[in-house]
């Protein structure tokens, strides 16, 4: 995107916040704020979770570091649209990390954002308590660098095609950034686009499954305040983090997270979540992203499943290596 379209979209972003901002936003035949469609965060792709220090509590990057950063996405969409062989892919485009260059994908208008997490205002993560310190070292012993997996345990929840975990398979990753909002009378259903998770959220009013019931994706129950749909979740389990794919430092079951989603135009509704895990986070914290339409874009069927052989062949290799490693003549 030239730096003229990037300041056109930006004009024309703000006029159609004022407008959003001075009309009720679209209702649904039953009458609740309307936040039916497909979205995607792809114009999030790149914004550091945490802010890098240098911003301090500037949240957003000047229209110079703005200028470079959109010149930076046109470089490498122009790369995109004309490949190297696949042996050059890892020096052409680090964030590949071995993915063909075809599966990522771009920002169309980059955010300006210096970072996902938007309180404290600085945009970094409060300090972790000592049983956060010890989930997280846990988490990382299991999956030391350099170290062949001992077992299924070894391997993340997403690399077993279980789940992310509810922030997890929202937050932008370098591909597969969908997500479907459909609604009806009393409900409202979120699904994303990788795994196959699907929240079903009651706006009823009902009260929360009982505290001996923990669930992957939580318990979610909504309400409307005004035109933001705002919902809480418990009933977590404790084994999955708060970062892009379930990764980060593992919370604990007393995680309750509360989500906000409201339309700031016909094509963007403005997500963010709240993390209050007294047992995990010396303070509560709060990161958000805009969910954008693209025209187009589709969820189609995500391949990776609980019944597939990576899993079972990763494991099969480890032990082979393992005996090859045993078999060889000792120096």
């Amino acid at each position: 995107m030239s730096k003229a379209r990037w300041v056109t979209a930006g004009a024309a972003a703000a006029v159609a916040w004022a407008v959003a901002s001075a009309q009720e936003s679209p209702r649904t035949p039953w009458g609740d704020p309307d936040l039916r469609g497909t979205y995607t965060s792809d114009n999030s792709i790149g914004v550091p979770f945490e802010r890098p220090t240098q911003y301090g509590d500037r949240a957003e990057l000047t229209d110079e570091e703005y200028a470079a950063k959109v010149d930076a996405n046109d470089e490498q969409i122009a790369k995109d649209q004309n490949p190297l062989p696949e042996s050059e892919f890892s020096s052409e485009d680090p964030s590949a990390i071995n993915a063909s260059r075809h599966w990522l994908e771009r920002p169309e208008t980059p955010s300006r954002a210096t970072s996902l997490v938007v309180d404290p205002p600085n945009g970094r993560l409060p300090e972790l308590t000592p049983e956060g310190q010890q989930r997280l070292a846990e988490r990382r012993g299991r999956r030391g660098r350099g170290q062949l997996p001992a077992s299924y345990t070894d391997f993340s929840n997403y690399d077993r095609c279980l789940t992310r975990g509810l922030v997890g398979s929202i937050v932008p990753v370098i591909y597969g950034n969908g997500t479907q909002i459909v609604q009806a009378p009393g409900v409202v259903v979120i699904r994303n686009e990788m795994i196959h998770e699907a929240r079903v959220i009651p706006l009823d009013g009902s009260e929360h499954a009982g505290s001996g019931v923990h669930m992957w994706m939580g318990d979610s129950r909504g309400r409307f305040d005004g035109d933001t749909l705002v919902i809480e979740t418990t009933n977590f389990t404790d084994r999955t983090g708060l970062g892009g794919n379930g990764n980060g430092a593992v919370h604990s079951e007393n995680l309750t997270l509360v989500e906000r989603l409201r339309r700031v135009d016909a094509d963007t509704l403005r997500y963010e979540f709240t993390v209050n895990d007294p047992e995990t986070y010396t303070r509560p914290w709060t990161a958000g992203f805009d969910l954008d339409s693209k025209p187009g874009y589709e969820i189609y069927e995500y391949a990776c499943h609980e019944g597939n052989l990576g899993l079972a062949n990763m494991l099969s290799a480890a032990r082979a290596e393992e005996r090859a490693a045993a078999a060889a003549p000792k120096r």
